[in-house]
């Protein structure tokens, strides 16, 4: 029989790709994609297109804990991937409130229904790399931790409430997630921001100039099939109660990837500082070493940053066509 996989945040950037790679299975797994209820009096939402083969979607709200303990009863997942809540890193000093109610007490709220239903089950929790104290070297698993706003906060509380499950609850491994970018991810996040305002200036729906912010910022920079990748790769062999670094062990200066993009433009572009880009406490340098990873469960990064650029470019092109 097919294992029962359920996918929260399953309409989001990390989370449709990681639909994609579980169609592509053989046998393929018994898929269940959780998203946020449509807006009250808005139509329900169609589910876009993940690949070939069906998924069955539910709109759950994490933040109701009646809502999502009955649905976990109603399912009895074996495996689950929490890809859902606030992920916008600069966003969450606007919104503190939001951001750790969401991260947080979504995340208990599913770990409590599946200690009840599912206490066989295996979670990979998805983290961030923004929990540790800024660093100009490589971060492994062991470095020190200090998060710099509000989201890291809220990534930190998610590891320390998995961190209390153990042998008579589910088996949660989590990660630490560096930057990860490619097709499909929002305009909001440097990399695409660059894309998307590309291919707008390409088709004559904005002037010449392109606007960013901190271009000497340095950034670990995974692609996201490879990240997603990596969480299946954790799911079936990573150990319960770990913490893994998912990450290229490569830094990029953000200046590097505005100029892979702009030798792909069509069209001559000037670049200009736009201060209202800058973001608050942010970190220098974000490097982290994938050892444990790659030791563990033999994960390693396929995709080249060329290739991606190339990817997220042809994306924001087909968008703006």
């Amino acid at each position: 029989m097919a294992e029962r996989v359920l996918v929260t945040g399953a309409g989001g950037f990390a989370g449709g790709h990681l639909l994609a790679l579980l169609l592509d299975e053989r046998p393929r797994p018994e898929i269940v994609g959780w998203r946020r209820p449509s807006p009250a009096g808005a139509p329900a939402r169609r589910p876009r297109p993940t690949g070939p083969g069906p998924i069955v979607w539910q709109e759950v709200d994490v933040l109701d804990r009646d809502t999502v303990a009955r649905a976990v009863a109603d399912l009895r997942p074996q495996q689950v991937y929490h890809c859902a809540g606030v992920a916008a890193v600069a966003g969450s000093w606007d919104n503190r409130a939001a951001t750790l109610r969401t991260n947080v007490m979504g995340t208990a709220h599913l770990l409590a229904a599946l200690e009840r239903s599912a206490p066989a089950a295996r979670v990979l929790l998805p983290g961030s790399a923004l929990v540790y104290r800024p660093h100009d070297g490589p971060l492994d698993e062991h470095a020190a931790i200090g998060p710099v706003s509000p989201y890291g906060l809220s990534k930190l509380a998610q590891e320390m409430l998995a961190a209390r499950y153990g042998a008579g609850g589910p088996q949660v491994v989590r990660t630490r997630s560096f930057t990860h970018i490619g097709p499909g991810q929002d305009e909001s996040y440097a990399a695409s921001s660059f894309a998307c305002q590309v291919a707008r200036i390409e088709a004559g729906k904005a002037e010449p100039t392109l606007r960013v912010g901190d271009l000497e910022a340095r950034r670990d920079l995974l692609d996201v099939r490879d990240t997603v990748r990596a969480y299946r790769a954790l799911m079936e062999r990573g150990v319960p109660g770990a913490i893994y670094n998912v990450c290229s062990g490569s830094a990029h200066p953000m200046r590097d990837v505005l100029a892979g993009l702009l030798a792909q433009a069509r069209i001559r572009i000037q670049v200009r500082v736009d201060p209202a880009r800058l973001r608050p406490g942010d970190y220098p340098v974000l490097l982290g070493d994938r050892s444990r990873i790659t030791a563990d469960v033999g994960w390693e990064p396929r995709i080249g940053l060329h290739e991606t650029l190339r990817d997220l470019l042809a994306y924001w092109r087909a968008r703006r066509a």
